[in-house]
């Protein structure tokens, strides 16, 4: 079956629950609109936070959301999510965002790091914001490495914003005793739950209505059974949606109902 076939069945102008959705169309669960707003207080006080969130719960969604709201000309966001690079390579990072060239040796790249982090502030007169997703895989050495950059001014001005994102370990992690000076750093710790299954009915109703019908398309019944098996969590719940929809579209019926939803999960929980 073709995509196609699949939009021309029901009338959408394009497939629904896509992830390529602009960050001012993204919906704002109450969740998501807590987790945006402390991103947003992190980054006007110059701060270290956690947000955490199980696997699909819409962490880099919320980031997206928060990031996207920033004036381009007041802050550099500098967004790590590559882990397996090394402390090496998460400082000669840092200096490529800020438009430098890393420099060979680990003794001249930190300080190097350093001070475009610092001239960013004082000289352009932007505020840093410092990413790292999927916090969670780093290194102890990397985070000893973030942190030590954010001690580059001696406790007085932090030279840039931190936002740790990762998955409920993390949390876990930076309360270790081997991380207690990091976990001294962290102003706000947040943690992203699933929606609840009125907010979920609503995830719903929104990515249709993106994708141009406005009218009833998923019954209750469907819905309160994409919410339990998907416990609220946008990408679970993106991903039984569409495939309700499939099974929806092969017994040739109108809307999606429970049995369609029940051969949705069948399909994706079958091993």
């Amino acid at each position: 079956m073709s995509i196609e076939l699949l939009r021309a069945h029901y009338g959408f102008s394009k497939m629904p629950f896509s992830k390529d959705i602009a960050p001012g169309s993204l919906h704002q669960s109450a969740g998501h609109q807590e987790a945006v707003a402390r991103i947003g207080f992190l980054i006007a006080e110059s701060a270290a936070g956690v947000l955490t969130g199980e696997v699909g719960a819409g962490k880099t969604v919320a980031l997206r959301a928060a990031l996207f709201g920033l004036d381009a000309s007041r802050h550099s966001v500098i967004y790590l999510a590559n882990h397996t690079v090394g402390v090496r390579g998460l400082h000669g990072a840092i200096v490529t965002a800020l438009g430098g060239v890393p420099r060979f040796h680990a003794a001249a790249l930190v300080p190097q790091a350093e001070e475009l982090l610092a001239a960013e502030s004082t000289e352009r007169g932007k505020r840093v914001v410092v990413v790292l997703d999927e916090a969670h895989l780093c290194s102890p050495e990397q985070l000893e490495a973030v942190r030590l950059l954010m001690n580059a001014e001696l406790d007085s001005v932090a030279p840039f914003s931190l936002v740790l994102c990762g998955q409920p370990a993390l949390r876990r992690r930076i309360r270790l005793g081997a991380f207690a000076a990091l976990d001294q750093r962290i102003a706000l710790r947040f943690h992203l739950q699933g929606m609840t299954a009125t907010e979920t009915g609503t995830y719903v109703s929104h990515h249709l209505g993106l994708a141009g019908r406005s009218d009833r398309l998923f019954s209750d019944d469907a819905i309160a059974l994409v919410h339990q098996v998907s416990r609220g969590l946008p990408r679970a719940v993106n991903n039984l949606a569409i495939q309700s929809l499939v099974a929806a579209y092969a017994t040739k019926k109108a809307i999606v109902d429970e049995s369609s939803a029940r051969m949705a999960v069948a399909e994706i929980t079958a091993e």
